[in-house]
């Protein structure tokens, strides 16, 4: 699941999982136990969470909403400690901890309130999508080095090679040995024969 597939929509509360777009407009699912689908009109504003960011004050002006998300589950996990309750000082410092220049005039107490919000269903839900791109990555050159792993032992597994070759030359040897050892028998054999003529 990533970001680009989780939407929310003006007026109704929670988030909606994308599912397809229609003729008149996309198919939502709640994200929450009721997994109520609808269409969204073109009459619905509807917001695609990865193209949100949030204002700040800094030469950039904006942070990308998914950069927010996973800065709050590196700081705070499943839990942001912000309810429906908390007051707006509250509210207020808990964006300033992960993002300390965002812009007070325009990120309103309720965006604030709305984010935590979004937060928490993102952790209950999908948790992967607030898990950091580096992370991510690190993980998946931590399984490449995993998979060239065999072809090193492969490597090894073919060092005793020379071993076996040694092997198969005594073999060699030892029916050569075998052969020298039954010639002077036959000969002894041959012998016997004449001694009996001669008596």
């Amino acid at each position: 699941m990533e970001l680009r597939e989780v939407a929310a929509v003006s007026g109704r509360g929670g988030l909606f999982k994308i599912l397809k777009p229609t003729k008149n407009g996309v198919i939502l699912e709640a994200i929450d136990a009721s997994k109520k689908r609808f269409v969204a009109g073109a009459n619905e504003r509807v917001s695609i969470l990865n193209e949100i960011s949030i204002y700040t004050t800094d030469k950039d002006g904006s942070v990308p909403l998914e950069d927010v998300l996973q800065k709050i589950h590196v700081k705070y996990g499943a839990d942001t400690k912000v309810t429906a309750k908390s007051t707006n000082d509250d509210l207020g410092a808990f964006l300033a901890s992960v993002l300390p220049d965002y812009d007070r005039e325009k990120v309103y107490h309720s965006d604030i309130k709305k984010l935590a919000n979004w937060y928490s269903i993102l952790q209950a839900n999908f948790p992967e999508i607030l898990v950091k791109k580096a992370e991510v990555k690190e993980a998946k050159e931590e399984k490449k080095t995993e998979d060239t792993k065999p072809k090193t032992t492969e490597a090894k597994e073919e060092a005793p090679a020379p071993a076996k070759k040694a092997a198969a030359k005594k073999p060699k040897a030892d029916a050569a040995a075998d052969t020298e050892k039954a010639a002077p028998a036959k000969k002894a054999a041959a012998k016997k024969p004449a001694k009996a003529k001669g008596e």
